[in-house]
């Protein structure tokens, strides 16, 4: 046989032996779409559905929690992790409140604030929830790969402008059912005589209340919520339904299997 003759025989075998290797393999390695519409697996041998459904999952878990553990009497002042304090533009009023002895105006201001964020937390579980279930799948590998609160941050960035449209009014209705108001007014004319006049004697003018207290109860949100996505990330026992262990298993599992194969 002529070499030519054994140089096409060795070419069809290689053929051969290639159409035996798995489409998935070879979608694999060039990071090609396989023709047909079948989802395609990602992180960890999950599909990108079901990457988002555990992120979603846990983002609603962390919702649930977040609202349960701050929006009851003292979920927000006894938590030094998100207790609302003075505006800063009202700090100097504090210190002169505190300076005549008069700390319980002070504290009966700052304690209103808590309580009107306390107030309204539990009534914008919808709306943060529906936030949620907006997330997209685009981004979902990368961010269940990522930093422990990656998911929410991603949450935050890509909701909190919405979100703080829907929350103000009812932190509004919260401020007003609190006192805010009034406690800060009692505040504010104990230290001008009565006058109210802020401007003339601290060079300052009144601060935005209901915005303040939004932006800070949004921000004490968002921070539990990330506390919770810690903990399911880390802590198996958290992950209470089938999705959230599927997911976060098994992108725990790939993480140790990492790090023990690491040279």
């Amino acid at each position: 046989m002529k070499p030519m003759r054994w140089q096409v025989l060795i070419l069809g075998l290689a053929v051969c032996l290639c159409a035996r290797v798995q489409a998935a393999d070879i979608f694999d390695i060039f990071d090609i779409k396989p023709a047909t519409n079948a989802p395609r697996t990602g992180v960890a041998g999950l599909s990108q559905q079901q990457i988002a459904a555990g992120l979603k999952e846990a983002l609603g878990q962390g919702v649930e929690q977040a609202v349960t553990t701050l929006g009851k009497t003292n979920g927000f002042l006894m938590d030094a992790a998100v207790k609302i304090l003075m505006p800063e533009g009202l700090r100097n009023v504090e210190s002169a409140l505190r300076a005549l002895r008069q700390d319980q105006l002070a504290d009966e201001f700052v304690t209103a604030m808590n309580r009107a964020a306390e107030q309204a937390v539990p009534e914008a579980a919808g709306v943060l929830v529906d936030s949620v279930k907006q997330m997209t799948i685009s981004d979902a590998a990368s961010i269940l790969t990522s930093t422990n609160n990656s998911a929410t941050e991603y949450f935050r960035r890509t909701s909190e402008t919405n979100l703080y449209t829907h929350f103000l009014p009812i932190v509004k209705d919260a401020t007003a059912k609190a006192g805010v108001t009034s406690a800060y007014k009692r505040m504010t004319e104990r230290v001008t005589g009565g006058s109210g006049q802020l401007g003339g004697i601290f060079g300052i003018q009144a601060p935005d209340l209901d915005d303040y207290i939004t932006k800070k109860a949004l921000d004490g949100l968002f921070l539990k919520i990330g506390e919770q996505e810690k903990l399911i990330r880390e802590n198996p026992v958290a992950r209470t339904s089938e999705i959230l262990e599927r997911v976060f298993g098994a992108i725990g599992r790939q993480r140790e299997s990492s790090r023990t194969s690491a040279p």
